[in-house]
């Protein structure tokens, strides 16, 4: 190794002070700088200033001192030009009361991290605006590095910020299907702000519980509003811990159970025509699927041509592709009337002698005011569902982690609305 350390520089600035600025490392001495020649890299030896020695790592409490731990450790830092750089410094334990025997705080590094503040900020930002290859290369880590300096920002961030949940007054919650097998995230989002609140692995009531948990009893009294698919296992968490909350189903959800209704009765149709030897029916009902799920001005010249051909031969087809667009009309009209139509809309489905939407009817007056809350609201799930696109694009940058953790990690920095800043400036 070789010293490199003078005592000043140009100006009267003394090296000691010129390095820790240059290393960002406050409230912190340089003693000295050397070379490795074996790793081909820069080492500052620095020693904590006597003000902020024998602090809790976790509360930064001061502390009698319990060890000298296991001796010197060394922290990555930002490289310097090409060369990679480490702070290395002893490492003692104290006793906290409160934490008990932990490392002593150090001012340029995160409690327990191995690379310093300056180097996850830069990781963190990067990670934010680059794709996954270019820091790795960049910063010379592995990508799983990453993930973890990822969860230590953001928990610092949300440390600094304080209470992210204090004014939550109306969210949405919706799950996401993150990988093959069954494995979903339960995400939930702020609608007043469109940032992602909270994600985490699972498909329950316990899950959502865990939310509500996050939250306490004080928040949970003041959610107003809830957006959901209808899923009875988010439902009946909702009412059970914000039985004031007022529950809306998101009308996308509703529509698409009246689009499955009527493809319902589509099958059952040309299945009667086949099996009744009727071969040109079944042969034209084969071919009408998207003129029937399509909205009327989305159809083309031959999907309107082959609506109107339904509407002159099977009559019972064509009434169930009526109740589906007056279904779509519910949420597409404006005011209380809305109300009133999927009133009207219920009654005409039910007496309809249609047995999907016979069932449907009956299945959509269990949920009657959670929909009318949503009529009279104009709340969906749209925030969520934008929020659940961005979190599929994330799962490529997560693709190979056997857990949902580093995906839940890359979401919350994407789109949990966090001010990211590179080392050094305001």
């Amino acid at each position: 190794m070789s010293k490199v350390l003078e005592r000043k520089v140009g100006n009267g600035v003394r090296s000691a002070s010129l390095w820790a600025r240059v290393l960002h490392l406050g409230q912190s001495v340089v003693e000295s700088v050397e070379f490795d020649e074996d790793e081909q890299s820069v080492i500052a030896h620095v020693r904590v200033r006597k003000g902020a020695r024998d602090r809790c790592g976790k509360c930064q409490r001061r502390c009698p001192r319990y060890d000298k731990g296991a001796g010197p450790r060394r922290w990555r830092t930002l490289d310097l030009g090409p060369v990679p750089a480490f702070v290395e410094a002893d490492a003692p334990r104290v006793n906290c009361p409160q934490h008990g025997v932990v490392v002593a705080w150090v001012p340029w590094a995160r409690h327990g991290a191995g690379h310093t503040r300056s180097f996850d900020d830069m990781a963190a930002w990067l990670v934010r605006y680059t794709s996954r290859t270019t820091v790795s290369t960049f910063l010379r880590i592995a990508w799983r590095t990453v993930v973890a300096i990822v969860a230590r920002v953001t928990a610092d961030l949300d440390a600094e910020a304080g209470d992210r949940l204090a004014n939550v007054r109306r969210i949405g919650i919706d799950e996401i299907s993150y990988k093959r097998g069954h494995k979903y995230l339960v995400v939930v989002v702020d609608h007043d702000t469109g940032l992602l609140l909270w994600a985490k692995e699972g498909r329950e009531k316990r899950t959502v519980g865990a939310f509500f948990d996050l939250l306490g009893e004080e928040r949970c009294q003041r959610i107003e509003l809830v957006s959901a698919d209808g899923a009875d296992w988010i439902a009946d968490m909702v009412g059970l811990r914000c039985p004031q909350a007022k529950i809306c189903v998101d009308p996308f959800h509703v529509v698409s159970w009246g689009t499955d209704a009527l493809d319902q009765v589509r099958r059952e149709v040309w299945n009667e025509a086949r099996r009744g030897g009727q071969t040109a029916l079944a042969r034209g009902l084969k071919d009408c699927r998207f003129a029937l799920w399509k909205n009327p001005e989305d159809l083309t010249g031959r999907q309107q041509a082959k609506l109107s051909w339904i509407q002159q031969t099977n009559r019972k087809l064509y009434r169930a592709y009526l109740l589906k667009e007056q279904l779509r009309q519910v949420f597409a009209a404006g005011g209380a009337e809305r109300i009133v139509l999927l009133d009207h809309w219920l009654r005409w489905a039910a007496r309809s002698k249609i047995e999907p939407f016979v069932e449907l009817a009956r299945r959509m007056r269990r949920y009657r005011d959670d929909i009318a809350n949503t009529l009279t609201h104009n709340l969906s799930n749209a925030r969520v569902e934008s929020v659940n696109t961005k979190i599929r694009l994330l799962e490529r940058i997560a693709y190979g982690f056997k857990s949902a953790n580093p995906l839940i990690v890359l979401a919350m920095l994407h789109l949990g609305g966090y001010n990211l800043r590179l080392p050094g400036r305001a």
